[in-house]
């Protein structure tokens, strides 16, 4: 799989990309991730990105014609299944989508700043646009990083455990049970006696019962959708 992400603002990304899974990941050759400037793309000598918006609103909006240059490249060299663009007012992004974009060979995440992206952009080039959650940040690397780890870490072999990124909150639509590990007894307070009764599928049982009650308790709106 490769992933290139388009930013106006490349160091924002070197840590959260060059850490843990992602790291071991690339170095296993599951994933290749690229980081562009799209300041590369520019073509005066100041490398402006961003221009006044029409209409006369505050704020600045980023240019066309340096994204469109590096996504003809881009595409130029390969092909891409998906050209995401982070915005707050794009579809929310959930598990289901990571379990999706991990299916895919190559993906560009274009990273929003400033006002926005001049609409022809969007209408034009980008084939998906994710927000994710109901606020704005100050642009959209943090959001292009969150995409990156939740699709590699799915991607067979980037972690040890396989079975591990399974049993996931939001994989079968409720939140994770809660987990414990030794000691069995800590401050007073013990783990849960099933646990360590070895039997699975009273184990199993209790994992169901758990989940179902801390995703009505905490998550409801998830619940109405799994009993849908």
């Amino acid at each position: 799989m490769r992933i290139d992400i388009l930013t106006v603002v490349p160091e924002l990304l070197v840590s959260p990309l060059n850490e843990s899974i992602l790291k071991r990941a690339q170095r296993a050759g599951l994933v290749e991730i690229v980081v562009h400037n799209i300041r590369d793309w520019a073509t005066d000598k100041h490398r402006h990105v961003d221009d006044y918006p029409f209409g006369g609103e505050a704020g600045m909006v980023m240019k066309p014609e340096p994204v469109f240059r590096l996504i003809s490249h881009l595409q130029s060299e390969r092909r891409y299944d998906e050209v995401i663009f982070t915005t707050p007012d794009g579809m929310q992004y959930d598990q289901r989508e990571a379990n999706r974009l991990s299916t895919l060979g190559n993906i560009i995440i274009l990273c929003g700043h400033y006002k926005g992206l001049d609409h022809r952009i969007r209408e034009h080039l980008v084939t998906r646009e994710i927000s994710i959650g109901d606020y704005v940040l100050t642009g959209g690397e943090l959001a292009a990083a969150v995409i990156a780890d939740s699709v590699v870490r799915l991607l067979p072999g980037a972690i040890g455990d396989e079975e591990s990124a399974l049993t996931d909150s939001f994989q079968d639509g409720l939140l994770a049970p809660p987990v414990y590990t030794r000691p069995a007894e800590f401050n007073g307070w013990a783990v849960p006696e099933v646990l360590l009764s070895g039997h699975d599928a009273r184990i199993e049982e209790w994992k169901e019962e758990q989940a179902l009650e801390r995703t009505r308790r905490l998550r409801p709106d998830l619940l109405e959708k799994w009993e849908d």
